[in-house]
């Protein structure tokens, strides 16, 4: 049996685990997408009765109804998102340390924005209409704006944190506000009776794809170019280098 070298680092397993999510996320999208666009009758039916019931609540809770469209057109906006986005792609340039990554952020929120345009007008799903509607919103129903966007920002950034070393503790706390952003702006987007709860769960399915995709293409970057290696004689002791 071969030993192997103290001069080459051992490969690192392969992420097979983070290619099968990847590949259920995507047939998973891929099905609700085909079963909203052909208007199958049960998932319509299961629309309703949710968007019935929540307009319900949404017209006989007024403090709540104002307290929603708060955290979704403030807290939760999808131009909020991309801001944050923004100070990251921005934050990492500015270090010089990681540039690269830094561009992949800004071309992934780019590309995870266009996918989701691309696909309002391809799927062209009306919207929810009200006698006595709370709030409005534009464009097609199908995937949620707000949900997608707010997946894959808070996405990235919760693996951005772990990439790059962050503690126990803030890995945690971003964890923790990721799952409330994501979860809390799919509420009130079907609260507020702007889309169907499956226009929500798509955009979920979908921000979910783009962060696997993207963490796919970075774990392929290439390697740093021009990076100085220490000289063989640094360690003589050992004949090997630090």
């Amino acid at each position: 049996m071969q030993t192997p070298s103290v001069d080459s680092p051992p490969t690192p397993p392969r992420p097979r685990g983070a290619l099968r999510l990847t590949w259920v996320l995507a047939v998973c999208s891929a099905l609700l997408l085909t079963l909203v666009a052909v208007e199958w009758r049960p998932l319509v039916r299961l629309d309703d009765d949710i968007a019935g019931t929540t307009h319900r609540w949404a017209v006989d809770g007024p403090g709540v109804t104002h307290v929603m469209r708060i955290l979704t057109d403030w807290v939760w906006d999808t131009w909020t998102m991309r801001l944050l986005c923004a100070v990251v792609v921005v934050w990492l340039w500015w270090r010089r340390k990681d540039r690269w990554t830094a561009v992949w952020l800004g071309t992934t929120c780019l590309l995870g924005s266009l996918l989701q345009q691309v696909l309002k007008a391809a799927v062209d799903r009306p919207r929810p209409v009200w006698p006595d509607p709370v709030d409005s919103a534009q464009y097609a129903a199908f995937p949620s704006g707000h949900a997608m966007t707010a997946t894959f920002v808070c996405g990235l950034l919760v693996w951005l944190l772990h990439h790059y070393g962050a503690g126990r503790d803030p890995r945690r706390a971003g964890l923790a506000v990721a799952v409330v952003s994501v979860a809390g702006v799919g509420v009130t987007r079907v609260w507020l009776g702007v889309h169907w709860a499956t226009d929500v769960l798509g955009g979920w399915l979908l921000g979910a794809l783009v962060v696997a995709l993207a963490v796919q293409v970075h774990r392929r970057k290439p390697p740093r170019a021009g990076r100085p290696s220490a000289r063989p004689d640094s360690c003589p002791d050992r004949g090997i280098a630090s």
